[in-house]
């Protein structure tokens, strides 16, 4: 279908007041996505909690069905989580490491997934080897292949890393993985709702997704996606009365399907609101809608290389949604601050969330500016010139 940008803005109330290229730190919400929560939150508020999920039992289930549609697989391998976060950590730390064991991890791999390696080394003896990249930026898939052995135990990558335009090749790493028989993490925090995303395409045994991004919906919401095959490989961390069944004095019974990664509390109108979002997207259609905030970015990379003062930092052979770049002589937060007297919103990624890659390049900080379909070529304009008259 033909997207009605203007429909979609009008949907969109925050694109009235502000320009927000702050998409992959958390999406504007639109208008029947915020509608849902809070149609649930005046449930609860006039019958009762309990009462509330009880009645709205249908659409708290869609949410697994829509996001099963959305990246094409069982409603049975989808758990819902608060976050990514929460949904990677609980497929990494489900798996069994012992010493010597070895992680394969890319270059631009985010941080808070590097901290997790870093503890399970200490605590197992397992070690990490960071994957090099290729001439492009991204992840050598031919490198990977080399460094497989019989002690690789996990392949673990970002899809879409958190600094820069950078789309990591997904499915030719999940060939490397299927051929080896070997575990394979995608982080696609950044990618879902940005990307189309096929998980048998890809051949992830396990993806982490957030809500609030692409997406656009509500903070506090995510999913773990598990392949029936992996299932009873992970032993989650912990445990609750909904995960598992206690089943006689000494003995319990985990759940056969992917909620065994969940816990019994949940934010419902949350949850509700994440399925309406993600029904919101199946009807755009995810094609549709990345072709064009992913032309948007291509679009501001080229007028952002044309300005004097500023350099584009983005890698890859396939770029995405994200636009990274710094000024000759300000810094990234006094662009921010001069944007964000502009109402305009940008966001900063700095070397905490990424130090392996931005070492290597020798940055400290940039701006980032993130791109969604609502956002228009017009406000892109009003980015180039404010950025020109710092």
């Amino acid at each position: 279908m033909t997207l009605n940008v203007d429909a979609l803005r009008e949907e969109t109330p925050g694109v009235k007041n502000r320009l927000h290229f702050n998409n992959a730190g958390a999406a504007l919400m639109p208008l029947p996505v915020f509608d849902a929560v809070k149609e649930h939150l005046d449930l609860e508020l006039a019958i009762g909690g309990y009462e509330a999920q009880n009645r709205a039992k249908a659409a708290f289930e869609r949410t697994y069905d829509a996001i099963a549609e959305l990246i094409n697989c069982d409603r049975s391998e989808i758990a819902l989580v608060e976050n990514a976060t929460v949904g990677w950590q609980m497929a990494f730390y489900g798996m069994k490491f012992e010493a010597g064991d070895r992680i394969l991890t890319a270059e631009a791999e985010y941080a808070t997934n590097v901290i997790d390696y870093l503890q399970v080394a200490k605590r197992t003896g397992v070690k990490i080897d960071f994957v090099p990249s290729d001439n492009s930026g991204q992840i050598d898939v031919a490198a990977l292949e080399t460094m497989i052995d019989d002690k690789v135990k996990l392949i673990s990558v970002t899809h879409v890393p958190t600094n820069g335009g950078l789309v990591n090749p997904a499915a030719e790493i999940g060939k490397v993985a299927r051929k080896h028989g070997i575990p394979y993490l995608l982080d696609a925090c950044q990618s879902v709702g940005q990307l189309p995303v096929d998980v048998a395409e890809i051949g992830c045994d396990m993806l982490s997704v957030t809500g609030r991004k692409y997406l656009r919906a509500p903070r506090g919401t995510g999913f773990l996606y598990v392949r029936k095959s992996m299932m009873d490989k992970l032993e989650p961390p912990f445990l609750d009365l909904h995960s598992a069944e206690w089943t006689s004095i000494n003995g319990y019974k985990m759940r056969d399907d992917a909620r065994r990664f969940e816990n019994w509390e949940y934010n419902v109108a949350a949850v509700i609101g994440l399925g309406a979002a993600v029904d919101y997207l199946l009807t755009l259609g995810i094609e549709e809608t990345s072709a064009r905030l992913c032309a948007l970015a291509e679009v501001a990379r080229e007028k952002l290389s044309a300005l004097p003062d500023i350099t584009v930092q983005d890698i890859g052979a396939r770029k995405g949604g994200i636009v990274t770049f710094s000024h000759a002589t300000k810094s990234p937060a006094d662009i921010q601050a001069h944007l964000a007297g502009q109402n305009i919103n940008v966001s900063i990624t700095s070397l905490s969330s990424t130090r392996f890659d931005l070492e290597k390049r020798g940055i400290e900080e940039m701006v980032r500016a993130s791109f969604h379909y609502y956002n228009t070529e017009e406000e892109i304009e009003t980015l180039i010139k404010a950025l020109a008259d710092i």
